[in-house]
């Protein structure tokens, strides 16, 4: 087995349930599992409105998509000075300049939503939009006075809409879980991913001039002009996040399973945890003790490992929740403190009954003890 691109998981057949686990005094949940979902892109969503600080980096080294920073735009004001034909004052008009603040599209972070061994979790790239922005129409003021009728010269208000790319997702795939030794389990493709480009096109308004005008007794106004304005266009790069893929493996003897690039132990551990509690038995010393070793040898030494919580389907959802997550951690501590594993590398994170590897119950619709101890277990996994 090749050391580079390694994933390790262990399955720790504990007893993830609550106290009330394989007893009748506690009311069922409904019959139904939750199956393998696609890794099909799911639909697009609004951008969100940003809240927080916005990300330097992103967790776990995710993909950072950059900010965007669009310039201000400025064009100083048109000064008309005062003139007098005729005895007749035409006042002075100031023609405002523009002044656009600049604008700035945040820096956002690619989703990766945690997921159990033997899954690809879902992946999003979030929305993005390019602010609007207008140009406010210009008018040269028109000049009625003796001998001189000069109209005014308008300019409208010329704008840009805003551009919106919606986000994009690419639901969690699982693998099957092995029932048996010399099951082939099929590998399973987590599609590329990719937001498009966008671009807001520039905005231009013309210049705006009045001619100079006299009449017969010589008497003149000045010609105006206002420059014309422009705001550049301002493009957002496309953002794309590559395939992934598990490899196919078969199941080998004593739920050992070995695959081009993966290890898996499912280990009957029911030692581990007594009855609905998260603290481990020192029984579990030797298993532990095991996987401990498997995973030094097994995984670098820089790879960060993740361990997750599961629960079966009896008993209330957030009770399930609580437990998964207090048992995760629980082997968490143990191997930061008895297994020699860098607290630093070590993630807990727990799913409940969220996540079954069997149905709880059988197709009548009644209890299935043999599949919800399947569910009861601890997943650890590494990869590289």
């Amino acid at each position: 087995m090749q050391r580079a691109s390694r994933v390790l998981a262990v399955f720790l057949a504990a007893g993830l349930s609550l106290a009330a686990c394989g007893g009748d005094e506690r009311p069922r949940k409904t019959a139904g599992g939750q199956g393998r979902t696609s890794g099909g892109p799911a639909p697009p969503t609004a951008p969100p409105t940003p809240t927080g600080p916005e990300p330097t980096s992103c967790p776990d080294g995710g993909q950072l998509i950059k900010a965007v920073e669009i310039p201000a735009v400025h064009s100083d004001p048109v000064r008309i000075p005062e003139a007098t034909i005729s005895g007749q004052k035409i006042p002075a008009a100031t023609i405002p300049g523009v002044d656009i603040p600049a604008q700035h599209i945040p820096a956002q972070c690619v989703e990766h939503k945690p997921a159990p061994g033997g899954c690809l979790g879902a992946i999003t790239i979030p929305g993005v939009t390019i602010p609007p922005v207008t140009l406010p129409g210009v008018t040269i003021p028109g000049v009625k006075a003796p001998g001189i009728d000069v109209s005014p010269v308008t300019r409208s208000e010329v704008s840009r809409l805003a551009v919106t790319r919606l986000s994009v997702t690419r639901l969690e795939v699982c693998q099957s879980k092995p029932s048996e030794e010399g099951q082939y389990v099929s590998s399973v493709y987590r599609a590329a991913l990719y937001r498009s480009a966008l671009y807001r096109s520039a905005l231009y308004r013309t210049a705006v001039y009045r001619p100079r005008a006299c009449n017969d007794a010589g008497e003149c106004i000045p010609s105006v002009s206002v420059p014309g304005v422009s705001v550049p266009g301002v493009s957002v790069p496309g953002v794309s996040v590559p395939g992934a893929t598990l490899k196919a493996y078969t199941a080998g003897p004593g739920q050992v399973i070995k695959g081009e690039d993966s290890i898996a132990y499912d280990i009957k551990a029911d030692v581990l945890f007594d009855f609905g509690k998260a603290d481990i038995k020192p029984a579990a010393a030797a298993e532990l003790t095991k996987i401990a070793e498997s995973i030094g040898k097994e995984v670098p030494g820089d790879a960060p490992i993740q361990v997750d919580g599961h629960t079966d389907a009896k008993g209330d959802t957030a009770s399930n929740q609580t437990l998964s997550e207090r048992r995760a951690q629980a082997i968490v501590d143990w191997l930061a403190t008895k297994g020699g594993i860098d607290r630093s590398r070590l993630k807990a994170t727990g799913y409940g009954e969220s996540k079954p590897a069997h149905p709880n119950t059988k197709p009548g619709g009644s209890d299935d003890p043999a599949g919800r101890a399947k569910n009861r277990r601890v997943v650890i996994s590494a990869t590289r």
